[in-house]
């Protein structure tokens, strides 16, 4: 009997089927499984590396989550005092999870040239304050040097030197409300650094520079700041962190994850999930219904085959498990050459940029890319698994066909 069945396994799975009438038919479901994958594996890489791209921008201006005045209000323009003597800072040993406390002061005013202005926000940090997110979007320049007696060196955006027609080394001239005669106090901060992230929001208004400066200006202590960024090992945890982070700091002071501030955003990346959802459901289904359609024509076309197999005493299921041991094959090259071209496509979208976008309305310049091996096996495991369970109902026909009936049939 297995020698039987060695030989239905060989004539199924050979060429005997390429000059058949189930050879198109069959090609045309491998080409559906293979584009099914390729769309798949895409979508799901484009929208994890959309959403990593702007939750690690949005991170790297406000940090994971935000600890204030809980008179503040929310406000990102100016900051109202706290005390920099905190249990929490420097290190957060209450919360695990925690990578880095740093304090800040944001500190509303203008820029003022001969012929335009400015609003911006000056955001003052420390020489501890974490650069590196700054240092990967640095296009021009360097950081500011914190080694000396008074530092006066800022960060400013492409968006606002090309806008004011500034450059590197410009000593500019910025204005801010203070408790003076006048009502308002004149700074000449020297331009070190440009930077571009693309996230347009941030990019128009946000100044880096010393937080003794912002201090200077509101006439604050040493001991004095405007809040406290907390940055996490892990984002995934930021809900959870936040709700502790908020159980283990003063009633006084409020946290603030960026879940809270910019919900607006996370919402819309969470259009993102739905719609990759949508389209993995709809290519497994194109996928499965091409591979049924296959697979009856191929058991059609081996009716009398079934019918021998079935009078030398095979059972209805040794017969199926054949159509479908062969029909997982088919799916796996499906699979093979969907992979191949899906990793083929983001690699060159990775390594050359080819499409671009506009960061007013996608808050990031070119489409960014994750390749997350993890999803990657899943969809692969997924697909075979959906579309082999989709094939046991068509191979359920070969239980009905007879012997007497089938070995005759021409």
């Amino acid at each position: 009997m297995n020698y039987e069945l060695f030989i239905a396994k060989r004539i199924i799975a050979g060429k005997a089927y390429k000059n058949s009438i189930s050879s198109p038919i069959i090609k045309i479901a491998i080409v559906a499984i293979s584009l099914g994958i390729a769309i798949m594996s895409v979508s799901v890489s484009v929208t994890s590396g959309f959403k990593q791209k702007i939750r690690d921008k949005i991170a790297g201006f406000k940090g994971h989550a935000q600890i204030t005045n809980y008179d503040n209000n929310n406000s990102d323009v100016s900051t109202v005092s706290i005390d920099l003597n905190q249990d929490f800072y420097p290190d957060f040993s209450s919360v695990s999870g925690i990578k880095k406390v740093q304090p800040y002061i944001n500190k509303g005013g203008i820029i003022r040239t001969a012929t335009d202005f400015q609003g911006i926000i000056f955001k003052g940090v420390d020489a501890a304050y974490d650069f590196s997110f700054f240092k990967d979007f640095l296009v021009e320049g360097r950081l500011p040097n914190y080694n000396q007696p008074r530092n006066r060196e800022i960060l400013i955006s492409k968006h606002i030197t090309d806008r004011l027609n500034l450059k590197l080394n410009d000593t500019i001239q910025t204005w801010f409300e203070s408790k003076t005669a006048s009502g308002f106090k004149m700074r000449k901060p020297v331009i070190v650094g440009i930077y571009e992230t693309g996230f347009e929001e941030f990019d128009a208004t946000i100044l880096v520079g010393d937080l003794k400066e912002v201090q200077r200006i509101n006439k604050w202590k040493e001991n004095e700041v405007g809040g406290f960024e907390v940055l996490l090992d892990d984002f995934d945890t930021l809900r959870e962190k936040g709700e502790k982070i908020n159980q283990n700091i003063s009633p006084l002071l409020q946290s603030t994850t960026l879940l809270q501030s910019f919900f607006h955003i996370f919402d819309w990346l969470k259009l993102f999930d739905n719609n990759v959802w949508f389209i993995i459901g709809i290519m497994i289904l194109i996928a499965g219904i091409n591979m049924i359609t296959a697979l009856l024509v191929l058991i059609l076309e081996r009716v009398q085959m079934i019918g021998i197999l079935k009078a030398l005493g095979s059972k209805n299921w040794e017969i199926q498990k054949i159509f479908l041991y062969n029909a997982s094959y088919l799916i796996l090259k499906g699979l093979f050459w969907g992979n191949l071209i899906a990793f083929a496509l983001l690699f060159i979208q990775k390594f050359f940029k080819i499409i671009t976008l506009n960061p007013k309305t996608y808050y990031v310049s070119i489409v960014p890319v994750k390749i997350d091996a993890f999803y990657v096996i899943a969809l692969n495991i997924g697909t075979l698994l959906l579309c082999m369970l989709m094939l046991l109902i068509p191979s359920i026909i070969i239980a009905k066909i007879k012997p007497s009936k089938s070995i005759k049939f021409e």
